[in-house]
C-alpha cells in the first residue's frame, strides 16, 4: 500500500516537474543540472532530479538541513555546487533567492530557479500554467513602469506609500529562464524592483510569514520612513526583525522591494507567499535583504507581504494590472 502511494505522488509531480525543466529552464542534454533540496521538500527535489536526468546524464541533487531564516546562506559544498551549474533548481524550505549563493551562481551564468517553501499542492497547481502568457503580462507591466521615477500604490485596507526608483532597474519574473545569468521564481510572474528609498504606509491583508494567508478580517501594518520600516503593529514579525537586527542593525528594517503579481492562473490566494506573491492584480512589498535583487542591503532576512486589490500609479500615471484568468 505504501509503495503505491509513493508511485502515485511520484506520477503527480512528475508532470509539473518536466515543465520546470523543460519549458521554465530549457535543460539542454550537453548542460548540467544541480538540484538543491532538504528533507521538507525532497519529493519535489527527486521528481525535479528525475526528470533531469531524462535530459543529461549530467544531473546532481544534494540535500542539506533546511536553515534557520529566508535568505540564509546555504553550506558552502551547496554553494559551490550551484556555481558550477548550467542549471540550479532549488526547492528548499529557506528561500535561496536573496542570498550569495544564488548570485555567485547566475554571476557564474547559471540559470537559476528557487522555489522557496514549495508544497507539493503548490508545485503541481502553480506549474499548469502557460508562462508564455505570463511573460507577456510581466513586459506588459515593465513597459509601464520602467522608465517611473517615482511609483504610488494605495490599497482598500490602508496602504499608501509612494517609492522612489529612478535609480535602480526593473526586472521581470517570467519562468522562463533560457539565457544565461537569468534567475526566477517558480510558480513564477511578477514584475519587481528593490526601491532607492520609501514613504507610507502598507497594510497586508493577504499572505505573509509566519501566518501563511491572514483571515479576512486581520492586517498587518507597517510605517515606512526614508526607506526604512520605522513600526510594525505584529509582535512576530516585529521580534523577527528584531534579531536579525542584532546582526546587520538598521539594515534588517530595509524596505527591499515592491512587486507587481503578473500570473493571470492564480485565481485565488492560499496561504503560499512562494504562490500568491505572483498572483495577478496584487502587490507585495518586503523587508530586509535586496543584494539579490539590484539593491546594495544585505540582510539576513527577505519578508514578503501581498496587498489585495491595489492601485498603482507610475509618475502619476494609473498602471494598468492584468487580471486574475478567471477575470478576463
Amino acid at each position: 500500500m505504501a509503495e503505491s502511494t509513493i508511485d502515485s505522488e511520484s506520477s503527480e509531480l512528475a508532470v509539473p516537474a518536466e515543465t520546470a525543466v523543460d519549458q521554465c529552464m530549457g535543460l539542454e542534454r550537453s548542460e548540467s543540472c544541480v538540484i538543491v533540496t532538504d528533507a521538507k521538500r525532497e519529493p519535489i527535489g527527486e521528481a525535479l532530479y528525475r526528470a533531469a536526468r531524462e535530459r543529461t546524464e549530467n544531473a546532481t541533487i544534494l540535500r542539506y538541513p533546511p536553515g534557520d531564516q529566508h535568505g540564509e546562506e546555504p553550506p558552502e559544498p551547496v554553494a559551490a555546487a550551484m556555481r558550477d551549474g548550467d542549471v540550479v533548481l532549488a526547492p528548499t524550505t529557506k528561500s535561496l533567492s536573496h542570498t550569495r549563493a544564488r548570485t555567485d551562481a547566475t554571476d557564474a551564468g547559471g540559470r537559476v530557479a528557487t522555489l522557496p517553501g514549495i508544497t507539493e499542492e503548490v508545485f503541481t497547481t502553480g506549474l499548469d500554467a502557460d508562462y508564455e502568457a505570463i511573460e507577456h503580462h510581466s513586459h506588459a507591466v515593465f513597459e509601464q513602469v520602467g522608465d517611473a521615477s517615482e511609483i504610488r500604490v494605495t490599497a482598500p485596507a490602508g496602504t499608501d506609500i509612494t517609492f522612489a526608483v529612478a535609480g535602480r532597474e526593473w526586472r521581470q519574473d517570467t519562468g522562463i529562464v533560457h539565457q544565461p545569468g537569468e534567475m526566477s521564481n517558480l510558480p513564477a510572474g511578477e514584475t519587481f524592483i528593490s526601491p532607492e528609498s520609501a514613504n507610507g504606509t502598507f497594510v497586508v491583508d493577504g499572505t505573509m510569514r509566519p501566518y501563511g494567508l491572514l483571515e479576512s478580517d486581520r492586517t498587518l501594518t507597517f510605517e515606512v520612513e526614508d526607506g526604512y520600516v520605522t513600526s510594525i503593529s505584529d509582535d512576530r514579525i516585529r521580534e523577527q526583525v528584531e534579531t536579525a537586527a542584532e546582526e546587520v542593525g538598521q539594515d534588517a528594517y530595509n524596505l527591499a522591494e515592491l512587486g507587481i503579481g503578473t500570473n493571470v492562473a492564480v485565481t485565488e490566494l492560499i496561504g503560499s507567499v512562494l504562490l500568491d506573491e505572483k498572483a495577478a492584480g496584487t502587490v507585495h512589498i518586503a523587508i530586509g535583504d535586496d543584494a539579490g535583487i539590484g539593491g546594495d542591503t544585505d540582510a539576513p532576512l527577505h519578508l514578503d507581504g501581498i496587498i489585495r486589490k491595489p492601485t498603482v500609479h507610475a509618475d502619476g500615471e494609473l498602471v494598468e494590472l492584468p487580471a486574475p484568468r478567471s477575470s478576463e
